[in-house]
């Protein structure tokens, strides 16, 4: 299939989130891995041990940055300098695209250190594409959204998560970060059909796809990423690949993180629904 427009690769492949207790491991050993993710936020600073490690990643590894505080769903304006300490980092690390949530998660300076859903309403989803398209134009570097996994829903909503997408991205001429584990973990906690939800997404703005593992409690899924991935994700993928074909794929383990060597492993299993499932696009 031809390139995806909205990462300019095909395919990267697999990675992995570069984690702190695995740093000495990659550094001493140098694994064979596709590439690694980093939350860009953890290196927006000015010198010392963060950037350190990222050079010496860079000398070996493609890194894709992945942010966690952009918050395209706020009614503030973008934070210029966080977009300025951001603009160096991606001319640092050379990433060929860059992402970050579709959510909301600060009021008048004030942050809650969460990414919190939004309104799914017209005037919410001109207001969000506005500022992706205003990010996009500073940044100089493709974008892509990513969906969140949710437990609480507005009242207010017109429209449902996915169209709520569908409509971000065709305004902002963005891409899509397709989180699979928090397309299942939403669809449980507010009893939608997540197969639906996939096929209503616009395939070709599909630029990488998150897996991850979750928790679950008795009336609702956590997005806790501190398990394997478990079958019912691992199907929804299989079904995402098919829609997308070969796309950029990340393994999400952020807490309770076992050796590298067990978090590569379970990360290389897409590797099988690549192979079984691209194919059919």
């Amino acid at each position: 299939m031809p390139a995806n427009p909205h990462n300019g690769h095909t395919d990267l492949g697999i990675g992995l989130g570069l984690r702190v207790p695995h740093y000495r491991h990659i550094l001493e050993k140098k694994p064979v891995c596709d590439w690694f993710e980093i939350i860009s936020e953890n290196f927006m600073v000015d010198g010392g041990r963060p950037l350190e490690i990222l050079d010496s990643i860079l000398e070996q590894y493609r890194v894709v940055q992945h942010g966690v505080s952009m918050y395209f769903g706020n009614a503030d304006p973008l934070n210029r300098e966080h977009l300025k300490k951001l603009k160096r980092l991606v001319k640092r690390t050379n990433t060929p695209w860059l992402s970050d949530h579709l959510c909301w998660g600060s009021l008048d300076g004030r942050c809650s250190h969460d990414l919190l859903p939004m309104p799914y309403t017209m005037s919410v989803a001109r207001h969000t594409a506005e500022k992706i398209r205003q990010a996009r134009d500073f940044l100089e570097v493709p974008i892509c959204v990513e969906n969140v996994s949710s437990y609480a829903e507005f009242t207010q909503n017109e429209m449902t998560e996915w169209e709520f997408l569908n409509e971000v991205v065709e305004r902002a001429d963005c891409g899509i970060l397709l989180d699979v584990n928090n397309i299942y973990v939403s669809s449980q906690n507010h009893g939608f059909d997540p197969f639906e939800y996939l096929r209503a997404v616009p395939h070709h703005r599909v630029g990488q796809i998150h897996i991850a593992g979750h928790t679950r409690l008795d009336h609702v899924i956590l997005d806790t990423h501190d398990h394997p991935v478990p079958d019912p994700v691992w199907e929804l993928y299989a079904a995402a690949i098919q829609a997308c074909g070969r796309t950029a794929t990340l393994l999400e383990w952020d807490d309770k993180i076992p050796s590298f060597d067990e978090v590569h492993a379970e990360a290389l299993k897409a590797n099988l629904y690549l192979h079984e499932h691209a194919h059919a696009v």
